[in-house]
């Protein structure tokens, strides 16, 4: 089959690689229909390159048709059409009945210090092949799948693979008050969708702050006020203009929604690409070391 595969900083090829196959009883093998483009991946073209290795399969964002299943699946069959979300856990141990799937014990990263395994995201989550390919081998599969209706496009559904749950779930954790506010810092996938899930929710202001017109423009016309960066020389005057507009409080609560590539931090960014550039082994442990996050 044809893949997106990971080669080196900045080196992604399509290449051909093996088919998936059924290797545990708990997994299925579905045919990619459509796959996202995360925001994350490009932390994975820069960033997080000495955790990754030449061949990595990239994306964690897909949705297809089940071709296969093992035989401890009993909700899925060949042909149904399923939503595939990025984590993968079994559903049944201690920290998923609990709701922290991203904790699962059954793919738990232990030896790597992290949480569950994901797809196509580095050894430091199990180095499972992702989702940027013509067929994906889905583990745990008794669990993780969304069977969605047939005939709809794809485009109603892919976004439960990760975006929107990642967008729900931020306001959630917020827990803006009914008739609450909230700041929204970043308006791109993540932050647009959180801004409406926000007034979904009831909240009775949203504020949205980015530097990119089409972003701005695009909640405003959903209601959302909205602060452009470039308009204030320091953010002490961004914070004080959203404290005009919420009797000198500030927001109930604040979504970051920009991630760990923000622009501004130059520091962070030499380090980064200083990481990059060393021998593997000893670039994660700067990596590792200095952390990822450009917190500008």
């Amino acid at each position: 089959m044809k893949a997106v595969t990971w080669q080196g900083k900045r080196d992604v090829r399509v290449e051909t690689v093996p088919d998936p196959v059924i290797q545990e009883p708990t997994d299925a093998v579905i045919r990619i229909t459509s796959t996202g483009l995360c925001g994350s991946d490009l932390h994975l073209y820069e960033v997080l390159t000495p955790f990754m290795t030449p061949g990595d399969i990239l994306g964690h964002e897909p949705m297809g048709i089940v071709e296969e299943v093992g035989a401890a699946v009993p909700d899925l069959a060949a042909g149904d059409r399923v939503v595939v979300p990025f984590q993968i856990a079994c559903g049944a141990c201690w920290m998923c009945l609990t709701g922290l799937p991203t904790q699962c014990e059954t793919t738990q990263c232990t030896g790597e210090g992290m949480g569950a395994a994901l797809f196509g995201y580095t050894r430091l989550y199990g180095a499972v092949p992702g989702a940027q390919a013509e067929y994906l081998r889905v583990p745990q599969a008794q669990f993780g799948p969304i069977k969605v209706p047939q005939g709809p496009s794809d485009d109603r559904f892919l976004y439960l693979s990760d975006v929107l749950p990642t967008a729900w779930q931020a306001v959630e954790y917020a827990h803006i008050p009914p008739g609450g506010s909230v700041a929204v810092l970043g308006l791109g996938p993540i932050g647009d969708m959180a801004c409406r899930v926000a007034l979904e929710r009831g909240a009775e202001q949203v504020f949205g702050v980015d530097l990119v017109p089409e972003r701005l423009r695009r909640v405003r016309e959903r209601g959302v006020e909205t602060f452009d960066l470039r308009d204030y020389e320091d953010e002490k005057d961004l914070v004080a203009a959203v404290q005009d507009h919420t009797a000198g409080r500030g927001p109930d609560s604040v979504i970051d929604a920009v991630g760990t590539e923000a622009h501004g931090s130059a520091a962070a960014r030499l380090v980064q690409n200083t990481a990059g550039h060393l021998p593997r082994a000893l670039g994660a442990r700067v990596a590792e070391h200095f952390s990822v996050d450009r917190l500008a």
